[in-house]
């Protein structure tokens, strides 16, 4: 029973993170709050990018030159590049020694995030809040509130101090 009340020596966190200031923030959080100078730690950066462009028509029917699909997929990876850099500098100022996994991912951010979670048996998943107003939340639908209620291990959504 000892063993159980006792902090894992390794422990597994997924922060979500994307191009907004909140997720940057809860990154921040994250390793101001959870990250523990004594025991082993792997951060673990999930940035969710949405489904490639396999076709050179989009949904209406429109066709897109190949160049207007290379240049999506560009963008996609040098959003990815930005997030990671800026994640990166975040840890640097940060000052320790953490081991860093990057996870990218494709499809509905969701969906990937819930699942990467599970695959990695994670002890934590760290998200930002953007602070959608109740309207656009029931429109849209929370990534962080579905990913709350369906992931296994606990979920802190980390709100930026700019949001009331």
């Amino acid at each position: 029973m000892e063993g159980a009340t006792m902090m894992k020596e390794e422990r597994k966190i997924v922060v979500a993170v994307d191009e907004s200031k909140e997720s940057m923030y809860a990154l921040s959080w994250c390793l101001s709050n959870l990250v523990s100078h004594s025991n082993k730690n792997t951060l673990v950066l999930l940035y969710v990018k949405p489904p490639p462009v396999y076709s050179s028509f989009d949904a209406a029917g429109y066709m897109f030159s190949s160049d207007v699909v290379e240049a999506l997929k560009k963008y996609g990876t040098d959003m990815v590049n930005s997030v990671m850099e800026r994640t990166d500098a975040i840890i640097r100022n940060y000052g320790t020694n953490i081991n860093v996994e990057r996870i990218t991912g494709s499809g509905d951010a969701k969906d990937v995030i819930c699942s990467t979670v599970g695959k990695l048996e994670a002890d934590a998943l760290v998200m930002g809040s953007h602070g959608y107003g109740f309207f656009k939340r029931a429109l849209l639908g929370s990534v962080s509130d579905y990913c709350a209620k369906n992931v296994k291990c606990p979920v802190v959504i980390v709100k930026h101090p700019e949001d009331k």
